[in-house]
């Protein structure tokens, strides 16, 4: 067999490189590691705790061997065999756990991709050509049986985690131009069970990150964003237990991530023999993309893990990996500052001398990142008008920026802006100038939101439009901090002003120009950090968050909301960029009154911000914020850094504990929420996880009291298993633990 013969050809030179690669691997653990069996052409990849396993079949297909606790090195697998069809219905090549697959020959679970040649044909079979490997990473090459379509699949694995990253490069070497109609970045195939729960998160503008869970049963479950952009209302992230645990920190647990920030999908199917497949990438919906003779298209990185320590061990792994791979300058990172954004003290309503004076008052709190939110620039008064005229008003700041900017740095913080570069609004001199540049289908109406357009980005002069105003506003002014906004969704994607079969390359090329303009900014100023805002957390992904610094997860900052969101969010996503401000009480959401300590409990289970109109505090609040503002430094490395346990969560009744454990063990934090008390029941007991059994800890309340008979000191073993009584009675009470190793 061809592909045989190919795998032979290389055989001793990877066998000599897996050689090396064990021996460099000392302990189990101590690194990632890839090995390839030439006698049964099974490919194996190491890291963290986990073992994946693929294996070429005699039919040249890639197909999944073992996804799961880390194995004995000595472990050797059988080689791959196509797993039998159950009639002439489901043949071989529907009911084998294949890596990735070509639609065509008798295929009818998901595909992997999908074209369409000029001459009519769509068949497409992708057999395995070859493989390269390098100390944590895996290049297989597949090509079609017949047409020069090749695929490479590209896996690379995380020494520390065992966080598998995977995409796949579509090139065309054929003659002419053919049509992506449905591409992904692969296929994880999970061992057949009967018991799966499936975990995901769906939401809306102020009701983002709702935790769902249902079991997985035969057919599909699509998650997906037909949104031109990440949605709300569905997250491209998922978990996969057994329903074996409701534990926190036990279960076995498969977890998935996609990196993308444009329209997408993840479907889970269960096929004939009750695997289950979970198949990922751009979504499929009104798509094309042509892809020219010699030309590549890269699809976006679909990370998967596994994790034996439940939903709480996969969060803390996830959120270890993306502290330490995904985000900007990892592992190395800045800490969140503590931010102060004008937006609910002024709205639109910005002037010069009245930033100065919210300055002067954030200051004094201990803020570090002075922040100035919409209206500062063209016509801006209210949101009808101005989007897209990027200069300074002239009637609000006659200085430019500079006097202001100036002001928060004698101040000692730094100074960030509000913009919002994908949108235009009708009412503006670019729209005036340049209507063709936003989506629009040629001859119909263009709907609005939020009395706004969308640019297309696609367009490469739009792209350099955005990227040169904002470049010019950050090489002018000494800005540290973007909050970058988004503010609907796409309607009419149309691109008029290339021809019709490229016109759906738009669902690609406005997100990809998205990253470049990201890119670009970061390496001419990479000083300057940035936010990812879409109308509260619209647009949170693995692919924004490669570019962006911190994340806003909700417009809704009502305090015990933030509760069931931040919880929600903490399932996918690290607290280490979830921005959590302080608002003024009542908030416009529920008009529920919460005190101010309260309010700074739930903000510093995150990164901690300041949105209120500081110009109403009183004394004695100024004097509280001085105080909580400072005590959440003292923190803050514990609950942007460490590991999250969830210990009761806001979805399940009147009370709500997490615990953040420092990365060094020795410091710990514990918020405790009580909705209302009822029948003079007490607080349950708090019971800590992740302490050192052995090593002594001190207690200091951050808030509220504890129990009279509470030890001031005791051993972790103490803290875990008879626990520490909170005195937490009323409506919306709220108290915060420090342990402190000794």
């Amino acid at each position: 067999m061809r592909f045989v013969n190919s795998v032979r050809r290389t055989r001793d030179a990877v066998a000599l490189s897996a050689i090396i690669l064990i021996l460099l691997c000392g302990s189990q653990h101590a690194a990632a590691s890839v090995h390839f069996d030439k006698e049964t052409n099974v490919f194996r990849l190491d890291g963290g705790d986990i073992t994946y396993v693929i294996g070429l079949n005699r039919q040249g297909e890639v197909q999944t061997l073992y996804w799961g606790e880390r194995l004995p090195e000595n472990q050797q697998f059988p080689a791959a065999q196509a797993i039998s069809g159950l009639s002439s219905f489901e043949m071989p090549v529907n009911t084998t756990p294949q890596e990735y697959t070509g639609w065509g020959g008798a295929l009818y679970v998901e595909p992997d991709l999908k074209v369409t040649f000029p001459d009519g044909n769509r068949d497409l079979v992708l057999k395995y050509v070859s493989h390269t490997t390098g100390e944590d990473r895996i290049d297989i090459l597949l090509k079609d049986i017949s047409r020069d379509v090749y695929v490479t699949l590209q896996y690379q694995i995380d020494q520390q985690t065992g966080i598998l990253r995977r995409s796949a490069d579509i090139e065309n070497r054929t003659k002419q131009p053919f049509t992506i109609e449905q591409v992904a970045s692969g296929t994880w195939n999970l061992p057949r069970n009967t018991d799966y729960r499936l975990h995901y998160v769906t939401g809306r503008w102020a009701g983002e990150w709702s935790l769902q869970s249902q079991p997985i049963h035969g057919g599909k479950t699509v998650l997906e964003s037909r949104r031109g952009t990440t949605g709300a209302q569905n997250n491209p992230w998922f978990m996969i237990d057994q329903a074996a645990s409701d534990d926190q920190d036990q279960g076995r647990v498969w977890f998935g991530a996609l990196g993308w920030s444009g329209s997408w999908a993840i479907t889970v199917e269960q096929n004939a023999l009750q695997d289950v497949r979970i198949t990922g990438g751009p979504n499929s919906f009104d798509f094309a993309y042509l892809l020219k003779s010699g030309d590549h298209f890269q699809t976006p990185q679909f990370y998967g893990g596994f994790s034996d320590k439940g939903l709480g061990g996969t969060s803390r792994l996830l959120h270890r990996y993306e502290t330490d791979r995904i985000l900007p300058n990892s592992p190395s990172r800045k800490l969140r500052p503590v931010l102060y954004n004008s937006w609910e003290a002024t709205t639109f309503n910005v002037d010069e001398s009245g930033q100065m004076a919210l300055a002067e008052k954030a200051a004094s709190l201990g803020v570090e990142r002075f922040v100035m939110d919409d209206g500062w620039f063209g016509q801006r008064k209210t949101d009808h008008a101005g989007l897209g005229d990027w200069y300074v008003n002239p009637q609000k700041f006659p200085h430019g920026l500079k006097p202001l900017i100036d002001k928060v740095h004698a101040l000692h913080m730094d100074f960030g802006l509000w913009v919002e570069p994908e949108m235009v609004n009708p009412d503006s001199d670019l729209y005036r100038k340049h209507s063709d540049w936003v989506l629009n289908f040629a001859g119909r109406p263009r709907t609005e939101g939020r009395n706004q357009l969308i640019l297309n980005l696609a367009r490469p002069d739009v792209h350099d439009y955005v990227l040169q105003w904002l470049d010019k506003l950050l090489t002018d002014n000494d800005i540290s901090f973007i909050k970058w906004d988004y503010n609907r969704n796409w309607s009419e994607p149309g691109w008029p002003a290339v021809p019709v079969e490229q016109q759906k390359n738009i669902y690609i090329d406005f997100t990809r120009n998205v990253y470049d303009i990201l890119a670009q900014l970061r390496k001419r100023h990479p000083n300057v950090e940035f936010e990812s805002c879409s109308g509260g957390g619209g647009r949170v992904d693995l692919g924004i968050m490669a570019l962006t610094d911190e994340v806003w997860p909700s417009d809704n900052t009502d305090a015990y909301d933030r509760l069931v969101i931040q919880d929600g969010f903490t399932y996918a996503y690290t607290p280490g960029v979830m921005m959590a401000w302080v608002t003024d009480s009542p908030t416009w959401v529920n008009q529920r009154t919460l005190s101010l300590e309260y309010r700074f409990l739930s903000s510093m289970q995150g990164s901690l911000g300041i949105g209120a109109n500081l110009n109403k505090w009183s004394p004695e609040d100024i004097a509280l914020a001085k105080k909580m503002v400072a005590d959440y430094k003292s923190i803050r490395e514990t609950v942007q850094r460490g590991s999250l346990y969830r210990l009761r969560s806001p979805r399940e009744g009147e009370q709500s504990i997490t615990e953040s454990v420092s990365r060094d063990g020795q410091q710990a934090v514990v918020f405790a929420f009580l909705h209302s008390s009822t029948e003079n029941y007490p607080f349950p007991r708090v019971y800590m996880r992740g302490l050192d059994e052995n090593a002594t800890y001190a207690l200091r309340p951050l808030a509220g009291k504890v129990a009279s008979n509470t030890p001031t000191a005791a051993t972790g073993a103490y803290w875990m298993h008879r626990g520490v009584d909170l005195e937490l009675r009323g409506d919306f009470q709220a108290m915060g633990v420090i342990l402190q190793r000794k």
